[in-house]
């Protein structure tokens, strides 16, 4: 179940002027580059930025996320129809050969049931083509991000065209390790109407993280720094192997097991 900032069509609307610093998405673009993908999967592909910047520059891209409200605003978005959208997320994805699967910001980490995790992971490997890799990012749960989900840090007042001020905080609500829960509080100016959006993120660590992705078959390659959140975050990029059968013997999510 998505959250309700990217399911209540008034918050979906307003998503990307709330949250507008997206130099998070850089260094996704350069190692799309890197990697020379082609085709690309965007997991929880939210309202679309990423995989219209994709777009943009000629890529093929696929995205899929459960929201309705956010795919149809990315999909009405200038580009829209360049990008095949697909309400539903990575375990139930059309046959598909891509060279990059990607989950930006918090997709990973709002995926908190350990077994719909690891079917991810599966739907993901099986949407690559041999050699393809799967980049996603999680913070390192030693930087306790949570401790300044507060209020005092996070309120701001935002000037939205067309919408208005909206008025918006963060507040921690519980930690029940490793998952940490938060609500986001939203007020529109213009009408007062309050909304609120739950939010639970899962904290895994590295180790939890490759161990993961060894057990679907991945070989992970490396595990790279945020460069917009140094030291506190781990991006981790994984391959499907250019021949399955490099696996030991060991059945692969292709061919069960």
């Amino acid at each position: 179940m998505a959250d309700e900032c990217f399911r209540h069509p008034r918050l979906a609307a307003a998503y990307d002027a709330l949250d507008p610093d997206r130099g998070d998405l850089d260094a996704y673009m350069r190692m799309a580059e890197e990697f020379g993908a082609r085709r690309v999967l965007d997991i929880g592909c939210g309202t679309g930025v990423f995989a219209l910047l994709l777009a943009g520059r000629g890529v093929e891209v696929v995205g899929v996320d459960p929201a309705r409200a956010s795919i149809e605003v990315a999909r009405g978005k200038a580009g829209g129809d360049r990008v095949r959208w697909i309400e539903g997320d990575a375990t139930s994805l059309p046959a598909l050969r891509v060279d990059l699967a990607t989950m930006t910001a918090n997709a990973a980490q709002e995926i908190t049931d350990t077994r719909l995790w690891h079917r991810t992971l599966k739907g993901a490997y099986e949407a690559l083509r041999p050699g393809g890799r799967l980049v996603f990012e999680t913070r390192d749960p030693d930087r306790r991000a949570w401790e300044e989900w507060n209020p005092q840090r996070t309120h701001r007042v935002t000037e939205i065209a067309g919408v208005g001020a909206v008025e918006s905080w963060c507040r921690l609500v519980e930690v029940r390790w490793p998952l940490v829960s938060f609500r986001w509080t939203y007020v529109f100016g213009s009408d007062g109407e309050v909304l609120t959006s739950d939010s639970t993120l899962r904290f895994r660590g590295r180790q939890e993280v490759e161990a993961d992705l060894d057990a679907q078959g991945y070989v992970v390659e490396e595990v790279r720094d945020a460069p917009d959140r140094e030291g506190k975050e781990f991006v981790f990029v994984a391959r499907r192997p250019a021949d399955d059968r490099q696996l030991t013997g060991r059945p692969t999510p292709l061919q069960g097991g």
